[in-house]
């Protein structure tokens, strides 16, 4: 499945980082998603990117939208991840990589790093915005910023 703007949010179930199992039918309906996957817990790239999420939280509050973030780390790592860097929103553990799969999300670096994508799905469960970039990991969050200023 090739998912590009336009597709629908594939369902899933995952762990979040207290273990519990989150429906992708519990993220969408209400308001917008943005689902953001990255590489690592606590690797810096990873780090940075998590606490601009976090340091534009309330934009994303304000902005009606819910913040998500995917890696294959298990949900004991997401834990301490997100205590260490007091992060606000919720983290899934994709440890197959199925979810990364169906989403597309590409391996960068010659295959050796999981890639990092920001999706905003709008609260039909449809994608309307995405991007990609593994260096540029803050610039994720005015991507989605400016998404969701455009009405996704």
């Amino acid at each position: 499945m090739k998912i590009s703007i336009g597709s629908p949010l594939p369902p899933f179930r995952l762990p979040d980082q207290e273990g519990k199992m989150i429906d992708s039918t519990q993220l969408v309906g209400e308001r917008p998603l943005v689902l953001y996957f990255y590489p690592k817990d606590d690797s810096p790239g990873c780090t940075a990117q998590a606490c601009s999420f976090r340091d534009a939280y309330h934009d994303f509050i304000d902005a009606g939208a819910q913040v998500v973030g995917v890696s294959s780390d298990d949900s004991s790592s997401h834990k301490a991840f997100a205590e260490k860097h007091r992060l606000p929103f919720t983290l899934l553990s994709d440890q197959d990589g199925k979810l990364r799969r169906e989403m597309g999300v590409p391996s960068d670096l010659l295959g050796l790093l999981p890639g990092r994508v920001t999706y905003v799905i709008d609260r039909h469960g449809i994608i309307r915005h995405i991007f990609k970039s593994q260096l540029n990991a803050k610039r994720h969050i005015s991507e989605a910023l400016a998404a969701l200023a455009r009405g996704t």
